[in-house]
């Protein structure tokens, strides 16, 4: 199809819904950046006049996650509320109906969406926004023992996990100073900005916070190792950036291993592809982003990543009236290559959507999507990052740091939310802690103990 295509999906109601017509339905399924920002562009038409549609967004989740900051929820840095916001609260002004479900099934004919609860409802137009989830490549074990990083409450669990570890450690001192079973061995699977920034993390959280929490552990027992199967660290970064991430986390003392991958994993240990056996009872798994289960449902054959093949106009090829945004459409960049999983891309995708929409309203045609590359960044520490943004503009060290910093307090939902951020970076930075330390375990909460003794309460049954 040429770039200059009109669209052929039923037409959308212009503004004012001329004649009395219904406006058109739009469902997005995904409540992450691509679904957000759907919605807001597609509320901004509503108010200029631009579009009569009306808007349904369904997700299993009541709140939007800000993923860039999840490593930070797992390493102590940041409160789960401080990365997670209600969609009804960010949404609140924007005249969209919010559905909190699943979805089961897509009747692309019918144009019907199925929910787990039974529930059906008829859409228009179909903005399929779900993002991604945790691709483990079919590696033995890590399905079953490997920690994902994609969800609120994989974070806190996680968070869970490694402060257990530092507590188990303290209560075994006299087994003596070799940490042959793993308690204090943490193993990242995948070297690009998430491994890279949780590694740095982790490390900046063992010397600053564990250092003081447990005064007689032996931090030297500490193991961090980074695996990466590529020869580089922050693969689509420049060499020079590359570098600057592998000696940052070096001289933080993480363990980073180059151009080896996991071959499986169990309970208590990790095999790398060469062969090497590591003991340790924690794996973090960044090495892998596979699209949402959810684009099995279309009945189209799907591109690599599991991904949903779009055209020019980010249409899900060979249905005319449901679009694929965010991570989970593969949508092609002027190189012929897929675009990453990231967060530009999913707003951008949505600002094409929404501009179809509006196009289609009006008779008018609409240029093919075009990604802007604004550039990538990636923290390694305390004061200690890397930028490349366009123009052949590269930074390190603390004034990429900074810019990271406010980056990502920018993109932030919500005000509460940015402040809130603000000043657990301001205190981590000043008082070199972590005030978010809590071991919160879920199952304490399905039994009551009572003058009977525990009873399982019936919720939880």
């Amino acid at each position: 199809m040429s770039a200059d295509t009109t669209i052929t999906t039923p037409p959308v109601g212009e503004g004012g819904g001329g004649g009395g017509a219904s406006p058109a339905h739009v469902i997005i399924v995904g409540g992450g950046f691509a679904g957000l920002a759907l919605v807001r562009r597609l509320a901004k038409a509503r108010r200029r006049g631009r579009l009569d549609v009306r808007v349904t967004l369904i997700d299993r989740r009541n709140h939007h996650t800000f993923q860039p900051l999840l490593y930070q929820v797992a390493t102590a840095g940041l409160q789960t509320q401080d990365v997670g916001i209600s969609l009804r609260a960010i949404l609140r002004h924007q005249d969209v109906e919010i559905r909190l479900g699943e979805v089961t099934g897509v009747d692309t004919v019918g144009h019907v969406v199925t929910l787990a609860d039974g529930a059906r409802l008829s859409y228009d137009h179909l903005v399929i926004a779900a993002g991604a989830i945790t691709e483990d490549f079919g590696v033995p074990g890590v399905a079953e023992h490997a920690f994902g990083l994609k969800s609120l409450a994989e974070a806190t669990m996680l968070r869970n996990q490694v402060l257990r570890r530092f507590e188990e450690a303290s209560r075994a001192l006299a087994d003596g100073p070799a940490d042959e079973d793993g308690t204090l061995s943490f193993v990242i699977a995948g070297g690009g900005p998430t491994g890279v920034e949780l590694a740095g993390a982790l490390a900046e959280l063992v010397d600053l916070v564990v250092r003081r929490d447990h005064p007689s552990l032996d931090i030297d027992r500490v193991r961090i190792v980074l695996v990466e199967a590529r020869d580089a660290l922050l693969g689509g970064f420049s060499a020079r950036s590359s570098r600057a991430a592998l000696d940052g986390l070096q001289e933080r003392g993480v363990d980073v291993r180059l151009e080896v991958g996991i071959a499986s994993v169990t309970a208590d240990h990790v095999t790398l592809t060469d062969g090497e056996t590591i003991p340790a009872r924690l794996v973090i798994w960044a090495a892998g982003v596979g699209a949402s289960p959810i684009a099995t449902l279309l009945g189209v054959t799907l591109g690599r990543g599991r991904r949903i093949p779009v055209d020019e106009h980010l249409r899900v090829v060979g249905i005319d009236d449901v679009f694929a945004v965010g991570d989970i459409a593969a949508s092609e960049g002027a190189d012929g290559q897929l675009l990453p999983q990231v967060a530009p891309v999913a707003i951008q995708h949505a600002g094409h959507v929404a501009q179809v929409l509006a196009d289609a309203a009006k008779g008018r045609t609409t240029p093919a999507f075009r990604y802007r590359d604004k550039g990538s960044m990636a923290t390694i520490g305390r004061a200690s990052a890397v930028a490349e943004l366009p123009g052949g503009l590269r930074m390190r060290g603390t004034i990429a740091w900074l810019a990271w910093l406010v980056l990502h307090l920018l993109m932030l939902a919500g005000f509460r939310n940015r402040v809130s951020v603000l000043l657990s970076w301001i205190w981590n930075y000043l008082r070199h802690d972590h005030s978010a330390r809590l071991i919160l375990d879920q199952r304490e909460a399905t039994t009551a103990e009572t003058s009977r003794g525990p009873v399982t309460r019936s919720w939880a049954a």
